[in-house]
Order: structure tokens, then sequence, then C-alpha cells
């Protein structure tokens, strides 16, 4: 049975007040009814968050646009609106843009092409790519991914998710959305070695994130994914859209909106417990220019309320992979 993790909402934030580095992050959250209004309203977040490094002197830097293209189903994608809107705004600032992830099921083109992306990015001239050429990358939770040598290359890594219900993670946001960076169905793979326990994948992909270089999120929360998913939720008319400096700070602001404590996501939780400078946890407390996560807090939105120890068994994984040679060969 579905049920929505409920939590009560944090009473408003004080005054930001600087992490021991001395950074407190921008999360400027607005709304959105739908995707004709991203181009109207996703620029000017950009622009809050621009001033603040990993988003400052984008001039020349190579930059990793990661949606989410889990497989072609437009509601468990990243809106092409949303990504069209975002690199325009990156090439604007003379930054080098690329677009690639590595979907669990057929290739990053055909999940393009047959979400509307491809179309979307044309008068741009950008073509979305395959997260692809491995390299091991080892974690300090003693366990190696294999993540694409695009991503490790990239000047910065933009996460563009969509705000969705997780069966093994009860959220997938946009840190979540950077295990995305490890190579084709090497993340099957994954997920049947490391997600057989909710909390020790966390702290994997809590890693991944501290490992691979400089990353802001993006979240797509015009229709988001609730009840389950990550591909097979029900759509929910959330009508926000979000960017921050600190995929951090960016998910916990939306665990807050969604109803959930940081305790109730396994992945938010592992990343207090390594200690990020960004995280509420360790007193900070970011910047909201534009609205308050309680001024858009939502009572309704659904997410499990027990999570699978395990996404991909066995009999999963050879399913998937005969999958993806299907949908590769038809591509």
């Amino acid at each position: 049975m579905q049920v929505r993790a409920s939590a009560p909402l944090p009473s408003p934030v004080p005054e930001p007040q600087p992490s021991e580095d001395g950074r407190c992050p921008t999360v400027a959250l607005a709304r959105c009814p739908d995707a004709a209004h991203v181009p109207q309203v996703l620029p000017g977040l950009l622009d809050a968050c621009a001033g603040e490094a990993p988003l400052r002197g984008l001039c020349g830097k190579h930059i990793l646009l990661k949606p989410n293209l889990v497989t072609a189903r437009p509601l468990a994608c990243t809106s092409p609106a949303v990504v069209a809107s975002a690199c325009r705004w990156l090439l604007d600032q003379g930054a080098r843009v690329r677009v690639a992830d590595s979907p669990g099921f057929g290739t990053a083109s055909a999940v393009a092409r047959k979400t509307g992306l491809t179309e979307a990015l044309a008068p741009l001239g950008i073509t979305v790519e395959a997260l692809a050429a491995p390299q091991r990358l080892e974690l300090d939770t003693g366990v190696s991914f294999p993540v694409s040598r695009l991503a490790l290359e990239s000047d910065l890594i933009l996460s563009a998710a969509r705000v969705k219900a997780h069966s093994q993670m009860r959220l997938t946001l946009s840190a979540k959305n950077l295990f995305g960076c490890v190579s084709g169905l090497r993340k099957a793979v994954i997920h049947t070695r490391q997600g057989q326990e909710p909390d020790f994948f966390a702290g994997c992909l809590a890693a991944l994130q501290a490992a691979l270089p400089p990353s802001a999120g993006l979240l797509d929360g015009v229709t988001a994914m609730h009840v389950t998913g990550p591909s097979n939720g029900s759509p929910y008319p959330l009508g926000l859209l979000a960017v921050s400096s600190s995929c951090v700070a960016l998910d916990e602001a939306f665990c807050a909106i969604l109803g959930c404590t940081v305790e109730d996501v396994p992945l938010a939780a592992a990343l207090v417990r390594r200690g990020h400078a960004h995280c509420l946890a360790n007193g900070c407390r970011p910047r909201y220019p534009l609205l308050h996560p309680a001024e858009c807090a939502v009572k309704d939105f659904r997410v499990p309320a027990h999570l699978l120890h395990t996404s991909f068994r066995p009999w999963r994984l050879l399913k998937s992979c005969l999958r993806r040679f299907w949908l590769s060969f038809k591509s």
C-alpha cells in the first residue's frame, strides 16, 4: 500500500547563516503551471544562482547537462522544455554544453527522440549523447563504480531531474540523478549487488556525488510523479521549478515541500551523515530569494511506505539486458 510519508513542515528558517567554509547555497523556487511557461520562469531561477560556485563564471567551461532519461515514457523523464531552456541559458553564458545520459532501458538517443527532447534541442544545435566510455571510480565506501569519462572530464554537471517517487529510495531528486553518470547496464548490475539494502546503496550514491566534478541541481516539478516510481508512477501537478548551486540543499528543500523528513529519504540521510557543508543538519541555512519551501508545501504527495530491498532481481537484469539490446538495434 502506498502512503504519504507524513512529517511536520519545518518552520521558516532564520536569516542565512554561513557554514564553516563561509558558503550558504541559494535555492531558487518558483511556480510554473505548465511546460509553456518554462522558458519564462527557468532563466530567472538560474540567474538567481549564477553568482555562486559552481554556477559562477561559466564562459568557456565544459558543462554536462545530465537529464533523467530513464525510459521512453515522458513522465519518467525530465521535460524537454526544461532541458532546452537550461541549455539555452548555459549557451548564453558562453558555456560549452553537452547533454547526455545512460538510460536503464533503451539508448539515450532513442529515449530523447521518443520523448521529444531531440526536437526541442535541434534549434540549439545540441544532440543527446550516451554517457559511455566508463572509467572505474573508486569510492570511499569500499566499492567502485564505472563512471562515464564525459562526466568525469566536465567542469560542471548540472543535474536536471524530474521530481519523482522511487520504490527503492522513496524520492529521486537531483542528487540521485547523478547515478546516471554510471554507464549503461552497469547501473543495473550495481542495483543488484549494492541495492539489496537501501541505506548501504544510499551511502554509495552519496560517495559518488562527492567524487564527481562539481554539481548543481535543477528540479523539474511542473508535473511530478508520485505513488511509485521511477517509471510507473502517477502524475502529480506540483507546478514548481527550482535551481540551486547545491544538489544537497535543493533536495532537502523538496523533502520539506513533499512532506518527508531527511531521515525518510535514504540518500538525503546519507548525505547528512557524510557531513556535507550545505546540509541543514550542519547548521547551514540556504538563501531562498524567491519562494520558501513552506510556501510550496503539499499534503497529498504520496511516496512508497515500504522500500524495496532490491530494484533489479537477476531475472529482471537479464530481461533488462535483452530489452536494451533490442531497443538499441531498433534505434
